[in-house]
């Protein structure tokens, strides 16, 4: 079928792609100064893995033509650009308030705007660990960002709207964060070492990353030859850290990374598809905790990591390099410190157990 001039076009990109079918339209022409001939320009929609959702692509931008650059903001952009015309309009304290909620949406920074849904939304309130003021906040910080995207067409649809903070009204939203996994607890996940989904809530065991930065760590930031990966968190003073893979799980992150060679990610559903957080928490997480007969949530295995390092006499400076915990550092520690990866993993190494005649355990 012939598309309408000026309505845009949907091609297929050559070689293996997630997503082949570019959708753009022609944003005028320009001159190409070596040949001397004129070529258009183009607006990328975006791209879709099947022509028949290139083409639904193409029908909604033609229906509701976002901006070209507000289409691909993110909400870390967003922000920005709210609170260029906000903060000059509010008190002090105001602006340190709307920063301070800013601060805990750190899993929205590199997300498209327009493509947030409400689980996105839901997943910081719920996992933020914050008190119910601080979380109707991070609401109102919501609404006003959705009024702006509304405002000059960044986003079609408020989905701040649904957030639902009351339910912590009278409890934290994280109240078991503080726990951690006993050695028995751990020792039971190690009897199931050989299930991929147990592998998942040992790694996280024993590099302290948040379930988020993990599930969201693309395959090109793992370096299994040197045994660490890198984290990427924008906006925050830990931002790019290299956490360390102890021997014993390397085999774990070898199987995960081999399982499905199409996903650009180290984890992925049975399908091969970008882990999501709720689809990993409520299909395996909670089911595995069931199975070892914890009630801890994924915040756990995190503050467990910490909990072993302290217990082994791991020192300060190398824990908080692991966790990035560098806003927690001191002035010295933070601009003279350069810890070398080996320094890490022989870190992480020393809370994992020996492996003896084939029997898994932890050292104590």
């Amino acid at each position: 079928m012939k598309l309408p001039n000026g309505y845009g076009s949907v091609t297929k990109m050559s070689g293996r792609r997630r997503n082949p079918w570019v959708v753009r339209k022609t944003d005028g022409y320009e001159l190409d100064p070596e040949k001397g001939t004129k070529k258009q320009k183009y607006i990328i929609i975006g791209y879709a893995p099947t022509k028949a959702e290139g083409l639904k692509m193409l029908a909604d931008y033609n229906n509701n033509p976002f901006d070209a650059k507000a289409a691909k903001m993110t909400f870390e952009e967003v922000f920005e650009e709210w609170s260029k015309t906000k903060f000059p309009t509010v008190s002090e304290s105001n602006v340190k308030g709307y920063n301070a909620s800013y601060r805990s949406c750190s899993y929205l920074y590199n997300k498209v705007f327009k493509d947030i849904k409400l689980a996105d939304l839901q997943f910081v309130i719920d996992d933020c660990g914050k008190n119910y003021p601080t979380l109707k906040k991070i609401k109102v910080l919501f609404n006003q960002l959705y009024a702006y995207a509304l405002k000059y067409d960044i986003c079609n649809k408020d989905y701040s709207t649904y957030v639902d903070v009351a339910k912590y009204k009278d409890r934290n939203p994280n109240k078991h964060d503080r726990n951690k996994f006993s050695k028995e607890e751990v020792e039971r996940g190690w009897t199931m070492k050989d299930d991929p989904y147990y592998q998942i809530v040992l790694m996280l065991l024993y590099n302290g990353c948040r379930i988020s930065d993990f599930l969201d760590l693309k395959k090109e930031n793992v370096h299994l030859e040197e045994q660490y990966f890198d984290v990427i968190a924008s906006k925050t003073e830990n931002g790019l850290r290299k956490v360390p893979i102890p021997d014993t799980l390397l085999p774990f992150y070898q199987e995960w990374y081999d399982r499905h060679p199409e996903c650009e990610y180290l984890l992925s559903t049975p399908d091969g598809k970008h882990f999501l957080y709720r689809n990993y928490k409520d299909s395996y997480y909670t089911t595995i905790m069931e199975q070892i007969g914890v009630k801890w949530s994924s915040h756990c295995t995190r503050h467990t990591t910490i909990s072993m390092m302290k217990e082994h006499s791991i020192d300060e400076t190398t824990i908080k390099k692991i966790v990035g915990h560098s806003g927690a550092m001191t002035l010295t520690e933070r601009v003279y410190t350069h810890l070398d990866v080996r320094v890490l993993i022989d870190a992480i190494n020393k809370i994992v157990g020996e492996r003896e005649n084939g029997k898994e355990h932890l050292t104590t």
